[in-house]
């Protein structure tokens, strides 16, 4: 299933959503403008390489662009390739205007940062001593999905659903479209141990989702509750 739009309507403008996405755009941009060489070093210079963030390995000077742990902020930007990009920017411009609109933009910068690291630090948990750079927003973006799941269940999503060489429209709830996409985390990151090269962090996936989860009490007004019906306005009850 691939998700095209919530039904769920905002009272903010999702000004914090929006600027994360135009961030990630130009990011990727600037990434395929570099020669071969030189975008992987953009990658190096930027992404989250487990043994250096802990202190196991050092990068060359040359590209010593961030601090090891500022890294798991600067990798959040940087993206794999156009359908990396794509996706990630699509699951967070649907789910990430209501989680925006819950706690306001301030809150919501410092939630999606939390998740991101905290995401980060569980794929890099994995092997410690990984010199593979890890990039991409979709740990972020993974907590982001864990707290709709707990605010938003019934909400509904119109989804894309491939069938052979037909395809169909529906809607169906959120809580369908979040928990399958978390168990196939799960069941791809079980089966990802033990293999060695890049590839998805599913256990990034899986971090931030659990994150998003637990904190998304803390950061939303106090005002909203878990569990919304269809339709429910952020705002509009106290």
């Amino acid at each position: 299933m691939i998700p095209l739009h919530d039904d769920n309507p905002t009272e903010i403008k999702p000004i914090v959503t929006i600027g994360l996405i135009v961030s990630c755009v130009l990011v990727f941009l600037h990434q395929g403008s570099l020669p071969t060489r030189a975008t992987e070093a953009f990658v190096y210079q930027f992404g989250a390489i487990p043994a250096v963030v802990f202190g196991h390995a050092e990068l060359p000077p040359e590209l010593g662009a961030v601090p090891p742990y500022g890294s798991l902020i600067s990798s959040m930007f940087l993206h794999g390739g156009w359908m990396h990009l794509i996706g990630n920017m699509l699951y967070l411009w649907i789910f990430g205007n209501n989680i925006e609109d819950v706690m306001g933009h301030a809150k919501f910068v410092l939630f999606y940062v939390t998740c991101g690291i905290l995401a980060a630090l569980s794929h890099a948990a994995i092997d410690l001593n990984s010199t593979i750079p890890m990039i991409g927003a979709s740990g972020a973006i993974s907590g982001v999905l864990g707290a709709y799941l707990l605010l938003f269940p019934r909400a509904q999503v119109m989804v894309l659903v491939p069938l052979g060489f037909f395809t169909r429209v529906m809607y169906v709830p959120a809580a369908l479209v979040l928990g399958l996409w978390f168990v196939m985390q799960v069941l791809s990151g079980g089966m990802s141990l033990g293999q060695e090269g890049g590839g998805v962090a599913f256990f990034a996936h899986i971090g931030g989702f659990v994150v998003g989860m637990l904190l998304i009490g803390f950061f939303k007004h106090p005002h909203v509750r878990f569990f919304n019906p269809p339709h429910y306005h952020p705002r509009s009850h106290h």
